[in-house]
């Protein structure tokens, strides 16, 4: 307890400290807390010394061709010069943005930086330049959307220096940081704050493959792709993205953990692209509705609704159903965990995973494969059994005008281009019998449909019955 009052004294001096900046001192040169604040002015002024140098601006440059779409009074009368294909003529726009990078690795004469993908975007020419002025023409190893990381590349013999990347999983809520790079073009810019919270999940486009460290250092537009860095000097972020609704920083910024940018960088400099671990389930974070159903009340994990044909999850024996509560020891509280776990693992690594079945726990080995974009044709259809279904509460019939006999299940969501969409089953459909047998709840839809690779399924839609059969194979 004494040494928390003692950090708040603190804290409150430092904040008086900076408010009282253009007085004249309260306090001699010896006393603690003027020492205190020196420390740490010292500490902010080694890191910056440090970091600056690691830290590029990165200049882009994209070449974008539009129809000329201003007429002369000539072209008004006698027409639109056309080229050769008889196409009305086009003209070449530039288009220039800037942001940041953080030079993260030397191989020979190769030095690579790291930035974040919307910075390079569609660049048909990357300027880079160091803090001491020197510029070098950039070229694109790869980048990766769903990480929002991209890794470019300038040859030299001559001595450039190279970041130091930390262990973002050692950061913890309130750690002092600084955030280096480029805002609104102001090169080789510092600010300093505190990590004001981990695991974000919530991205602006609320997909990808990682999580966000936030901090209040102020960052702004330019400072993408740039460092955030602890009191050892230690890349520890990479910044990505700010909330703001004056485009401007007010104090809500994220980064990228570098944690989850090591492997992407070993996988550009090797491979050009980022290689993801997959599972081969579709998934979801257990609602209080699905966890009564399920009897699943005061369990955190995973949801497998979904899994593929042949994949790692379906050869390690996992089903629909199951609530995968671990990997490798490491906890999953919601499907965002198990996707950024098994994401971050290269494709063949073996991995232990357990789960919930039936009120039983077990543990299975999988070996990971190669996650594939989705949409990708050919890979959802695969998908078994293609549907999830929700159970039908009492008022729940009642607001649909349904008998009290009628079907305890209604299919909830019908994944596109799976076999079930193929089929014909649709959102809303009452399930009233699969394989000749009314399911009285969701174990027991889970039960059927993991003992058979083949499913008869009467459904009820408007008040007519409609029968399909469903294989696996």
């Amino acid at each position: 307890m004494k040494s928390m009052i003692n950090n708040r004294k603190v804290t409150i001096l430092l904040i008086g400290l900076l408010s009282l900046a253009m007085a004249a001192p309260v306090w001699s040169e010896t006393d603690s807390w003027y020492d205190t604040a020196h420390a740490l002015q010292e500490a902010f002024r080694s890191v910056s010394s440090d970091v600056l140098p690691v830290v590029v601006e990165i200049d882009v440059t994209q070449y974008v061709e539009r129809r000329n779409t201003q007429f002369t009074m000539e072209q008004f009368f006698f027409g639109i010069p056309q080229n050769q294909e008889g196409e009305p003529e086009t003209q070449t726009f530039e288009q220039q943005s800037l942001g940041s990078g953080v030079i993260v690795e030397q191989r020979g004469k190769n030095v690579y930086i790291l930035t974040n993908n919307h910075v390079v975007g569609e660049a048909d020419e990357i300027t880079i330049t160091l803090y001491d002025g020197r510029s070098y023409e950039a070229e694109l190893v790869g980048k990766d959307p769903n990480k929002d990381l991209a890794l470019i590349s300038i040859e030299t013999t001559e001595r450039i220096p190279v970041a130091n990347l930390g262990n973002s999983n050692d950061l913890q809520v309130g750690d002092w940081v600084l955030a280096v790079g480029n805002p609104m073009g102001f090169e080789s810019t510092v600010t300093q704050g505190i990590i004001s919270a981990k695991s974000r999940r919530e991205g602006p486009d609320n997909t990808g493959f990682t999580d966000y460290l936030q901090t209040d250092a102020a960052i702004n537009q330019g400072n993408s792709g740039g460092a955030l860095v602890n009191l050892d000097g230690e890349v520890v972020g990479i910044n990505t993205w700010i909330v703001s609704q004056t485009g401007g920083s007010i104090g809500l910024g994220f980064a990228i953990p570098i944690n989850n940018a090591k492997k992407a960088i070993d996988d550009f400099i090797t491979k050009g692209n980022v290689e993801y671990g997959w599972l081969g389930v579709h998934m979801g974070t257990l609602s209080e509705n699905l966890a009564e159903s399920m009897d699943l009340v005061g369990e955190e994990g995973a949801f497998v609704f979904n899994i593929y044909q042949d994949s790692p999850a379906m050869e390690g024996g996992l089903q629909p159903g199951d609530l995968i509560t671990t990997v490798d020891g490491q906890a999953i509280e919601t499907s965002n965990d198990l996707i950024n776990i098994i994401a971050n693992d290269n494709p063949g690594t073996e991995v232990e995973v357990s789960y919930l079945r039936d009120g039983n726990e077990y543990d299975t080995e999988i070996i990971l494969g190669i996650r594939k974009e989705e949409t990708s044709e050919g890979t959802k259809i695969t998908l078994w059994p293609g549907f999830s279904v929700a159970e039908l509460t009492a008022d729940m019939k009642e607001q649909m005008g349904l008998s009290r006999n009628s079907g305890n299940l209604i299919i909830a969501n019908v994944t596109e281009d799976s076999k079930a969409a193929a089929l014909g089953l649709q959102n809303g459909d009452i399930i009233k019998t699969i394989n000749r047998k009314a399911p009285r709840n969701m174990e027991d839809f889970y039960e059927a449909i993991n003992r058979a690779d083949e499913l008869d399924i009467r459904v009820n839609r408007r008040g007519y019955d409609f029968d399909y059969t469903l294989s696996l194979y």
